[in-house]
């Protein structure tokens, strides 16, 4: 187990005045025993990023470190590090055991000690009782346990996922989001997880890097990235629904954006004029669409309380507390 340090690296692809930039200078520390999301949309380099750390892309300036020792000129196989990806890239003919065996097979590991590392990680994972079938009847939750299992006997000091769970349904997500989060008490290795689900990235993170454009706009805790973001980008993709950005309603300062969240919009006497749009039923709760003058804004009330409908015209306002500013011109906060 180890830190992970990024210092100013950049990709590009190509040379000379016609390369394309795909990474602009990120850097981060990753402490021992952290467990880090990297997140955005599609596109926007996390992937990219992961892939450099792993030594499957060469990095174009910077340096990447593990455990204090410059990886930048190693080979994969030389970094110490264990890959999940979101294929799985399970050998079809192999059992279960002989998947999770197969690189300490390679690595010339002694035969007991294979068998010891594979009986614990088949047990923290519960496939004890699946090592001799083959990937074919395995589901696709257990089918990612047992890369995950693969990775783990490598006994690695850093763990890097790439979309893992990005070929689950829903339910096996947010269970195998679980087993990732008492996989990491248990074993404490630091990993870098990368997702363009903003759930994910909050649900299992310790810090979250949240990439736009290859630059990284924000990295901090999930309560960070969601309390105080740091660009209108941040705020826009962290939050569903998302942070609601005005420019011209009554009240918003020149050259500024004004940010807050639906939750914190409530029915009032006064402040602003919404018509109402549309209206959404979530179960304990509703997101009611509307209005202010050209302005889409989005508020989200507890299903309890009487809504408005579509057609109807109703003032809403926010505590002061609970309001964001950002400059228009970089999308930066001001306050």
């Amino acid at each position: 187990m180890a830190a992970l340090s990024l210092r100013n690296v950049i990709k590009r692809y190509g040379v000379g005045p016609k390369a394309n930039q795909v990474i602009h200078g990120v850097s981060a520390e990753i402490g021992d025993h952290e467990f880090v999301v990297i997140v955005g949309p599609s596109g926007c380099g996390k992937s990219t990023l992961l892939r450099m750390v792993a030594g499957l892309e060469e990095i174009s300036a910077g340096e990447i470190s593990i455990g204090g020792r410059v990886v930048n000129e190693l080979e994969p196989s030389e970094r110490d590090i264990a890959m999940v990806f979101q294929n799985y890239a399970l050998y079809p003919h192999m059992t279960v055991f002989d998947n999770m065996a197969y690189g300490l097979k390679i690595a010339k590991v002694p035969v007991p000690e294979i068998k010891t590392r594979v009986d614990k990680a088949a047990k923290i994972l519960e496939l004890g009782h699946l090592l001799e079938r083959k990937p074919r009847e395995l589901s696709g939750g257990q089918r990612q346990r047992v890369a995950m299992g693969r990775a783990i006997v490598r006994q690695p000091q850093v763990f890097l996922f790439d979309e893992p769970l990005s070929n689950l349904d829903a339910k096996l997500r947010a269970q195998t989001r679980i087993e990732i989060q008492k996989l990491h008490r248990e074993l404490g290795i630091t990993s870098l997880f990368v997702t363009h689900d903003q759930v994910e990235a909050m649900t299992l993170a310790q810090r979250i890097i949240v990439m736009n454009g290859g630059v990284m706009d924000q990295f901090g805790t999930p309560e960070e990235v969601y309390n105080r973001p740091a660009t209108t980008f941040v705020a826009s993709f962290i939050g569903s629904p998302p942070m609601n950005l005005l420019k011209n309603a009554p009240g918003v300062r020149p050259g500024q954006i004004l940010g807050v969240r639906p939750e914190h919009l409530k029915l009032d006497q006064t402040g602003w004029t919404v018509q109402v749009e549309h209206v959404e039923l979530l179960g304990a709760e509703r997101l009611v669409y509307g209005r202010i003058g050209e302005e889409q804004i989005i508020m989200r009330t507890d299903a309890a309380d009487q809504p408005p409908t579509a057609g109807d015209t109703v003032h809403i306002s926010a505590p002061q507390e609970s309001l964001h500013w950002f400059d228009a011109g970089s999308g930066k906060r001001s306050t």
